[in-house]
């Protein structure tokens, strides 16, 4: 039978000599105090390198265990809690002997959550209680590939606020508690409905994070699409998660910039940030294909210049195009100058050259820049003159200089 996470605290009788320091908990209080920038498995495998396998349940208990209940940072009880799951999680979290542990946490934890919200506030534990929540029903695997930070840092929608999370069990409990209730009463209770509404949105804000580190399979984006306004409405991810997320998705990256800054028009938000993101990505395919996507987009949202309302390719037609080329001649520019002074050896300067050609004869194909205007092409044109012995370049230079294909 396993032990349970309880533990006496024991004096040495006076005159004893205490036993020295252990190293494998003076260890583990360094990696802890390291780790939060790190995947939640990471940590977990430097605290199975540094603590034997005989060890480990008692320095769980006697290191780990105390923070879990402290009022400590949530990155930090976010990554014991963690830890605490996976040393068994080859095991139903069922038999896991720190179990009652997070449930007494997370119960707690979600009431104290709930109370902060009828005041009016967001308390700083909400994303705690939803990673014990996520354990606690048996997906803690989904907690590994992030970082205890970017977890206590990233908002939750509304639905997975604390109020809404609750368990499969504690709803049992709650319903067989209810002594001879209505059947108003029970139908107030958590459906399986709710339940499973809840628990894609999860699944959904799990892979919208997962995004920015690595390519989501075709699966994953048919989860990840349909919630997209919902995590959007308060967004759970910051605008410096963006380029990155572009770089590897790019295929979900416009639905994504359609439904934050949709969502910046029925809240009334500044779009400034999402569109600062914007005129700074480099000039790769992946940057093209989404400024291609956007510049075409009717989607009705907030005009930052009137206040009132336009489309998404007017506003990243007016704020964002003229900004981006520039950007991306910069690029090009800093990027030849490595090429010539042998810092790098790769082609990315006359890929991206024929790359910005490329996407700059389809604005024009496509009536979004006008060739004859010398406040849309003037710059460009210097940029191919310079860059003529391209031919995406020459090409596109005769267009700006005659007006034809």
């Amino acid at each position: 039978m396993m032990q349970t996470a309880t533990s006496t605290i024991y004096a040495p009788p006076l005159g004893m000599k205490q036993a020295p320091p252990d190293p494998a908990r003076a260890s583990v209080g360094h990696l802890l105090s390291k780790a939060y920038s790190l995947p939640c498995s990471t940590a977990t495998q430097g605290f199975t390198q540094l603590v034997p396998p005989m060890k480990r349940f008692q320095v769980a208990l006697d290191v780990l265990l105390p923070l879990l209940y402290a009022p400590a940072e949530p990155a930090q009880r976010i990554l014991v809690s963690y830890i605490l799951y996976s040393l068994y999680a080859p095991h139903p979290i069922a038999i896991n002997p720190f179990q009652s542990a997070l449930l007494a946490t997370f119960v707690k934890e979600r009431e104290a959550a709930i109370r902060v919200a009828v005041d009016g506030g967001v308390s700083e534990n909400e994303q705690l209680v939803w990673v014990l929540w996520k354990i606690l029903r048996g997906d803690g695997s989904d907690i590994g590939p992030f970082s205890p930070s970017t977890l206590a840092r990233s908002p939750l929608p509304p639905k997975l606020r604390a109020a809404n999370l609750t368990l499969e069990d504690e709803a049992e409990r709650t319903r067989s508690d209810l002594n001879g209730a209505t059947g108003a009463d029970a139908e107030a209770q958590v459906t399986p409905e709710q339940d499973e509404e809840r628990q894609r949105l999860s699944d959904a804000m799990t892979l919208l994070l997962a995004a920015r580190d690595r390519v989501l399979t075709l699966s994953e984006q048919r989860i990840l699409l349909p919630a997209l306004p919902q995590l959007t409405s308060r967004p759970v991810i910051t605008p410096m998660d963006l380029p990155s997320l572009i770089s590897y998705n790019p295929s979900i990256a416009h639905p994504l910039f359609a439904a934050l800054l949709s969502s910046c028009a029925a809240s009334n938000r500044d779009p400034t940030l999402y569109l600062e993101v914007l005129r700074y990505l480099p000039p790769i395919l992946p940057s093209f294909d989404i400024m291609g996507r956007l510049l075409r987009d009717p989607t009705t949202v907030l005009d930052i210049a009137t206040g009132g309302k336009t489309t998404i390719a007017d506003l990243v037609r007016t704020e964002v195009l003229g900004w981006f080329l520039h950007e991306c001649i910069n690029w090009l520019d800093r990027a030849e100058e490595d090429e010539r002074a042998g810092e790098v050896s790769d082609d990315r300067f006359a890929k991206g050259v024929q790359n910005l050609c490329r996407f700059f004869t389809s604005l024009i194909k496509f009536s979004i820049i006008d060739p004859a205007s010398d406040a849309d092409s003037a710059e460009m044109a210097h940029f191919t003159l310079r860059n003529a012995r391209f031919e995406e370049a020459q090409l596109l230079y005769r267009i700006l200089v005659t007006g034809q294909f």
